[in-house]
């Protein structure tokens, strides 16, 4: 028998045998390729994105007892009665409460677990964020089974909505690390795939209901266990495929851009437990939620938005929405979806036209355009719909969506930029509780507004022009806060002990300084090279399945111009 002592086999942190999910296990090494990580993070943004389409399961969901038309509950029955009866059909009012607790959730456990995960490393919190995101899965189809409400709000709402944000955040910090030349790309790429998840699941989840509904089943229940299936072989092959640069590493040939003279790019690094006491960080934060709030605001209302703005004119029919018959009203909300097709597509797009943008024009002049170009889309928009202008109405919000999106990519980069790479994972998951506040005050605003200018007895197709310009309100906030924003204070950043102290805690190979004890010969071959048909494999699986959901939502997009 070895005479090694069994804590150095049980620990996962230690130096002899690290575990299979720790942070030491994945430091790259000679001939890793950098750009098998993009592909590694997309794999898990792909799965987790559906997130954005779970509404495709309301309608079955709220049949579910009927199948053919939904069983409403006795009108007495009190609501702790409605979430544990198998008797009657849930209203769809309340199976939307998911989709409130996905983002919830996501903000609050990309907060909390942030500091661990950037000591975790990003395979541990990919696995994790798999067997949260589709275990979550699995308790809901157990939910559908026995028809008990309060077991999909727990299993996809609470512990999904934990998998969202550990998911979310855990290739941040690793790409932003892997790509400093390259940073709002890096980051774009990965919360691309966050966008466009719905678009390859919500197609998935239709077929797959069509095809496991009987008449006695609408089939959410199983389609809940393959796309969880589907989802952890995905994610999982995401978490595997992680790896972090050594100490000290950077591209061949790449000079940091703090030598160059961008003043708001700092060598420094910003522990996260001080990032609530330093000011950047909440204008960062209100720059993100404004953003946010004005951007969700209208992705909530797209459909009606669209529909009830022009009417007729959508089918070439000199009449306003509420003189239109059912066959007309039909045909009008079947391109409303395809719009909302269409603003996806834009919506996934932006986040990386714009996050790789922002690496040319900097994070703070990006947000500058967003601010700037979206308060004169916003104000125009009214004036588009009195003209009757179709196409540039689309366009407008197309724009508005690609800022949305890329408001998301960029502020990774922003934070690193402010606050150095040591801890920006941990530091991005603090500010996503803006996008958790801008989940309720963006539909709110929009939501509330229109409800009561119709109770006014304003016309449906005026409903939205005051609510424009709130949300143009939004952005000029939005604007003076990023116009704000200044390089950190360097008595703010980690004495050169403390970031030696944090790197050795991260399981990173330095000596007593913080510097790196990975030779210089080996440095140079990180990063490059490797087999170059694992990097196109790797982007084959994750391409594939996105260029499937492009081709299916352009094809629904199409009916706006037939």
């Amino acid at each position: 028998m070895s005479s090694q002592p069994a804590s150095a086999v049980l620990d996962p942190s230690s130096t002899t045998v690290p575990g299979l999910l720790s942070r030491e296990r994945i430091i790259a090494r000679p001939g890793f390729n950098r750009w098998l990580v993009p592909p590694a993070a997309l794999a898990i943004h792909l799965c987790i994105g559906m997130a954005y389409g779970f509404s495709v399961f309301w309608l079955p969901l709220s049949m579910a007892v009927g199948v053919d038309q939904a069983l409403a509950c006795p009108a007495d029955m009190g609501f702790f009665a409605r979430i544990f009866s198998a008797s009657c059909d849930w209203k769809i009012s309340e199976l939307q409460w998911m989709y409130t607790l996905f983002f919830v959730l996501l903000g609050c456990s990309a907060a909390l677990w942030g500091g661990w995960l950037e000591h975790a490393g990003p395979r541990k919190a990919g696995v994790v964020a798999a067997l949260c995101w589709c275990g979550g899965l699995v308790i809901s189809a157990l939910g559908v089974h026995w028809h008990q409400l309060w077991m999909l709000w727990l299993g996809s709402g609470v512990i999904g909505g934990i998998g969202l944000g550990l998911g979310y955040i855990s290739p941040v910090s690793t790409l932003i690390k892997w790509f400093p030349d390259r940073r709002g790309m890096a980051t774009g790429m990965a919360i691309m795939g966050f966008g466009g998840g719905a678009m390859i699941g919500s197609p998935l989840a239709d077929s797959l209901m069509r095809y496991f509904s009987t008449p006695t089943s609408v089939g959410v229940m199983q389609t809940f266990l393959v796309m969880a299936a589907l989802y952890f072989a995905f994610m999982m092959a995401g978490a595997f495929g992680y790896r972090v640069p050594p100490t000290g590493w950077k591209p061949a040939g790449w000079t940091p851009p703090a030598q160059n003279g961008n003043a708001m790019i700092t060598q420094g690094h910003v522990h996260v437990k001080k990032v609530w006491g330093i000011p950047q960080f909440w204008l960062v934060w209100a720059v993100l939620c404004l953003n946010v709030s004005a951007g969700i605001g209208v992705i909530g209302m797209a459909s009606p938005m669209l529909q009830e703005m022009f009417g007729g004119r959508l089918l070439g029919i000199d009449a306003g929405f509420g003189e239109l018959d059912a066959t007309q009203l039909g045909a009008i909300a079947a391109i409303a979806a395809g719009f909302t097709g269409l603003l996806s597509l834009f919506n996934i797009g932006g986040r990386f036209f714009w996050a790789s943008m922002s690496d040319k024009l900097g994070r703070k002049n990006t947000y500058t355009v967003f601010f700037l170009l979206g308060i004169v889309l916003y104000a125009s928009a009214p004036s588009l719909g009195t003209a009757g202008s179709i196409a540039l109405f689309v366009f407008a919000f197309g724009v508005i969506l690609s800022m949305y999106g890329g408001g998301f990519a960029t502020v990774p980069a922003y934070l690193a930029d402010l606050f150095g790479t040591q801890m920006v994972g941990a530091i991005h998951g603090r500010l996503l509780t803006a996008w958790a506040t801008a989940g309720i005050l963006g539909p709110v605003v929009v939501g509330y507004m229109r409800e009561y200018q119709l109770g006014l007895g304003m016309p449906p197709s005026q409903v939205y022009n005051t609510t424009m310009y709130i949300l143009v309100g939004m952005l000029v906030l939005g604007l003076v806060c990023n116009l704000l924003v200044r390089p950190v204070n360097p008595k703010h950043f980690m004495t050169p002990q403390e970031l030696a102290h944090e790197k050795r805690l991260a399981h990173e190979k330095v000596d007593a300084g913080g510097a790196s004890t990975i030779p210089q010969d080996e440095m140079l071959r990180i990063g490059r090279g490797g087999n170059p048909l694992l990097v196109a494999g790797a982007w084959t699986a994750v391409g594939l399945p996105l260029l499937w959901g492009v081709w299916i939502t352009l094809d629904k997009a199409l009916v706006l111009f037939r």
